[in-house]
C-alpha cells in the first residue's frame, strides 16, 4: 500500500510485490520511499526502495511460522507461502465456503458470495460442516432471507449430501487438485480414506499426478483440522465413497474440436463424464469419437489420419439418447 502517486497520469496507491522473495532481493521495508513505474504502461510495479531516505524506522517483513489468525503451519509452497490451516481458518472460511459450493464442486444453488459472508459475519458458519447444521429458523430473518428462500438453501445444502466422490475433494480446496485431478484421485482410490492414507510416492505412480499435486495432497490430509473436518462431513452424510459413473457413454473417449452449438467445452464435458465418459485433450487411437463443429481445427485432420470416427453434434446427441 503506498502513499498515492501519479504515475503518468494515473493514481497508483497499490503494486504488487509478487512474493517473499522479491521483498527479500529489493530489501523493501515498511515505511520504505520506492520508485514506481507500470509495468508495460498498466501494472504498478515496486522497482526499488530509496535507501538514503530511510530514517531507521522502517521495519523489514519476515513470514511468520504460524498463520496469525488459527495457528496452523505456515507452508512454503513453491515461491509463495500459505496458511496449511486450510478448511478451519477463518481467514480462509469465506473463500473456502464459496468454493464448496460452487457449481463445479458442490454446487449449492443460492450459496453465493453475499449469502456466504452473511452466514459467517452472523457466527451461523464457523467452518464449511456448519453449513448441514443449517436450519430454516437460522436463515429467516436475516437480510434478503423469507420463508422461501430460507427453505430453497437449506434444501440445496441437503441436496449437495449426494454429490459424488470427485465433486467432495474438489470442494475440499486442496491446492493444485482441481476438477479433472479430483476425479483422476476418486477413479484410483474409490474413497475418502484410501486418499487420505495414501503417501506421495503411492500418489506418484498414478498416471497425470507429479510431485507437486502428490506432496500437495499427503500435505492436506496431514493437518489434523482439516481431516476432524472431513469427519464432521462425513458425520452429515456427505459422500466419501466412490461411485463409477454408468451411462450412454459408459467407457467411451470423446474429443472435441470446433464451436458447439448448444454446448460450451466445460457443459459438454461434464456430460460426458456425468454418463460414464472421458474426454480426452488429444487424438489418439484410443480414442472413440471425435466430435467436430463449426471452424473445426487441427484435431479433425489428425483423427482422419488415425481413422477414428469423426461425428458432428447431432450424432452426439443421439449417443446420449
Amino acid at each position: 500500500l503506498l502513499r498515492p502517486v501519479d504515475v503518468s497520469g494515473v493514481t497508483v496507491s497499490r503494486a504488487s510485490l509478487h512474493n517473499y522473495d522479491y521483498v527479500q532481493e529489493k530489501d523493501i521495508r515498511k515505511g520504505d520511499w520506492v520508485k514506481v513505474a507500470r509495468a508495460g504502461d498498466v501494472i504498478p510495479e515496486v522497482l526499488e526502495s530509496i535507501k538514503e531516505k530511510r530514517t531507521g524506522d522502517e521495519e523489514t517483513f519476515e513470514m511468520p511460522d504460524e498463520c496469525p489468525v488459527c495457528g496452523s503451519t505456515v507452508v512454503e509452497d513453491g515461491a509463495y507461502y500459505r496458511c496449511s490451516g486450510g478448511l478451519s481458518c477463518p481467514m480462509q472460511l469465506k473463500r473456502s465456503i464459496g468454493h464448496f459450493g460452487s457449481k463445479d464442486a458442490l454446487d449449492i444453488e443460492g450459496l453465493g458470495e453475499q449469502t456466504v459472508s452473511l452466514l459467517v459475519e452472523e457466527g451461523l458458519v464457523e467452518r464449511v460442516s456448519d453449513l448441514y447444521q443449517l436450519g430454516k429458523d437460522d436463515l429467516t430473518g436475516l437480510p434478503r432471507f423469507a420463508d422461501t428462500s430460507a427453505e430453497n438453501l437449506i434444501q440445496a445444502i441437503q441436496e449437495s449430501m449426494e454429490q459424488p466422490l470427485d465433486r467432495v475433494i474438489y470442494a475440499l480446496g486442496i491446492p493444485h487438485v482441481g476438477r479433472h485431478m479430483a476425479r483422476v484421485l476418486a477413479e484410483h482410490y474409490g474413497s475418502m480414506d484410501a486418499l487420505m492414507a495414501a503417501s506421495e510416492a503411492e500418489l506418484r505412480d498414478i498416471n497425470e499426478i507429479g510431485p507437486e499435486i502428490a506432496h500437495s495432497v499427503v500435505d492436506f490430509f496431514s493437518e489434523e483440522r482439516n481431516r476432524e473436518e472431513i469427519e464432521r462431513l462425513r458425520s452429515h452424510g456427505v459422500t466419501m465413497e466412490y461411485e463409477a459413473a454408468t451411462g450412454a457413454l459408459d467407457g467411451l473417449t470423446f474429443v472435441f474440436t470446433g464451436a458447439l452449438e448448444n454446448y460450451t467445452r466445460g457443459e459438454v464435458k461434464e456430460l460426458v463424464e456425468r454418463e460414464g465418459g472421458r474426454v480426452a485433450s488429444g487424438v489418439s487411437k484410443k480414442v472413440d469419437y471425435v466430435v467436430v463443429g463449426a471452424d473445426p481445427g487441427s484435431k479433425l485432420d489428425r483423427a482422419r489420419e488415425l481413422d477414428v470416427d469423426v461425428i458432428d453434434e447431432a450424432t452426439f446427441e443421439e449417443l446420449l439418447s
